[in-house]
């Protein structure tokens, strides 16, 4: 806690940043997306590289070793084309998700008719599935606006985040100022 406490300008700039984020992604959905496609590409080149790297080191010592091989082969293939193609790489991102929420809400739909024997308000699991399947084919009919749809939302996320984010440090801040003992004391 107090480690916590005495780094609380951390918590505090890392919400700020979210914050700024989130007003980025209303103001320029377009260049968010692009940010968010470069950084996943960035993320996903060098994961694979150090899989790679671990890969090859235990290649004598782990018979999985290959299996972290392709890991980070694919990896760093995936980041090379979000790269090189960012607008097929957010469209193929925008394809996964519509993909996950219709499967997603088929089955949601199947457990709530499984679950009506056993609880009432089942109904809500139904709906959501639905809900998740009218998303999932809106976002396949019209991945321009899924894709607006899904910055908008990640920047509202990032925004709320930030905002208790800095709520919370300078909380943390009130709480570094109080003599150690006390703040021992406060969280035994």
């Amino acid at each position: 806690m107090v480690v916590v406490a005495r780094n609380w300008w951390a918590l505090a700039l890392r919400g700020v940043l979210g914050m700024v984020f989130g007003v980025f992604t209303f103001v320029a959905p377009a260049a968010a997306l692009a940010v968010l496609v470069l950084l996943f590409g960035a993320y996903a080149l060098v994961d694979g590289a150090f899989n790679i790297v671990a890969a090859l080191r235990d290649a004598r010592g782990d018979r999985g070793w290959w299996a972290l091989l392709l890991s980070g082969v694919a990896g760093v293939v995936a980041g090379l084309i979000a790269f090189a193609a960012p607008a097929f790489t957010a469209l193929v991102l925008l394809y996964v998700i519509a993909a996950w929420a219709v499967v997603t809400g088929a089955l949601e739909i199947a457990a709530a008719i499984r679950l009506r024997r056993h609880i009432s308000g089942e109904w809500l699991l139904a709906l959501n599935g639905a809900l998740s399947i009218v998303f999932g084919g809106l976002v396949l009919v019209a991945p321009v606006i899924g894709a607006l749809a899904v910055v908008l939302l990640v920047g509202a996320y990032a925004f709320v985040s930030g905002l208790l984010l800095v709520a919370l440090g300078f909380r943390l801040r009130g709480v570094a100022r109080q003599s150690p003992e006390r703040v021992y004391r406060r969280a035994a």
